[in-house]
């Protein structure tokens, strides 16, 4: 499997150059479906979704990574309930209120106003309305997962 996520990400890295489209992550399941999740920092629309779907199989098709055909290839943005997976996800979300897991299993909820290359930061707000905001700077080493709150 690895050998062909390496495969689809050689192919796949010169469609997205001058594009701000990015590789958030590339899974294989033993039937040879291949899923490929990609954003950009503009948004992901559905046409460049089904445009980036068209020209990598037509690019796994000439590599002939499976001489018989035998693969399907899905090309997705990632669900807004699936975690940030790379720091250009963190980036791309700074302003938007974000739950934060860490390694102990314990919850952070706040808006998340900055990002570096060893941290972000969030800004909580107190359970009391009149204290002060809390800014907590949380290490990416503690963090276990982080998923954006969607806000209705």
């Amino acid at each position: 499997m690895a050998e062909i996520i390496e495969q689809v990400t050689t192919l796949l890295t010169p469609l997205l150059e001058d594009t701000d489209v990015f590789i958030v992550s590339i899974k294989v399941k033993p039937v040879n479906n291949i899923k490929v999740y990609l954003d950009a920092d503009s948004g992901f629309s559905i046409q460049m979704c089904s445009s980036m779907n068209r020209k990598l199989y037509g690019q796994i098709e000439l590599a002939q990574m499976f001489p018989d055909g035998d693969f399907s290839l899905e090309v997705s943005s990632p669900g807004v309930d699936e975690p940030l997976l790379n720091a250009r996800q963190y980036k791309k979300n700074v302003g938007r209120k974000v739950t934060v897991t860490l390694t102990d299993s314990t919850e952070k909820t706040g808006m998340l106003t900055e990002v570096t290359e060893d941290h972000l930061t969030l800004e909580i707000k107190p359970a009391k309305a009149k204290e002060a905001l809390i800014i907590t700077q949380i290490p990416f080493a503690n963090i276990k997962k982080t998923v954006v709150q969607i806000i209705f």
